[in-house]
């Protein structure tokens, strides 16, 4: 008969090096921070937030290693988001009474904080005036 506590203890060992190898080669994360103001420095609260990655992979079963996220700003015109994969990032700033803020960005840092300043809507032409 075998001592089954060896044959665990046999088996455990490439499970745990396998998930070592896996955390070790997880994408890099950042935190990031955005910061909503209007021209004259005034905080944008509850302005919708849309944040996506530009290069994300599939893993399995169709779920992607970074969701896009959906958010708004707090009283101070502050978004936090969770820890994303680094890599090129679409953000997009809507608020109510404002024009809609969109850029794409590369982010390869640990924390970003990105400032966004919204502009009044401009007035809208018409061909039959």
């Amino acid at each position: 008969m075998r001592n089954w506590g060896t044959t665990l203890r046999v088996l455990s060992v490439p499970a745990l090096l396998l998930s070592m190898a896996l955390a070790l080669t997880a994408a890099p994360t950042t935190t990031l921070h955005v910061i909503v103001k209007t021209q004259s420095g005034k905080p944008v609260d509850r302005a919708s937030i849309v944040v996506k990655c530009l290069d994300r992979s599939a893993l399995k079963l169709g779920k992607h290693d970074c969701p896009a996220y959906e958010l708004r700003t707090n009283q101070e015109g502050v978004a936090k988001l969770p820890p994303i994969p680094q890599g090129k990032l679409r953000i997009q700033v809507i608020a109510k009474g404002y024009q809609t803020y969109g850029k794409d960005v590369e982010v390869n840092q640990d924390e970003k904080t990105l400032e966004v300043t919204l502009n009044p809507p401009q007035q809208q032409y018409s061909a039959h005036q």
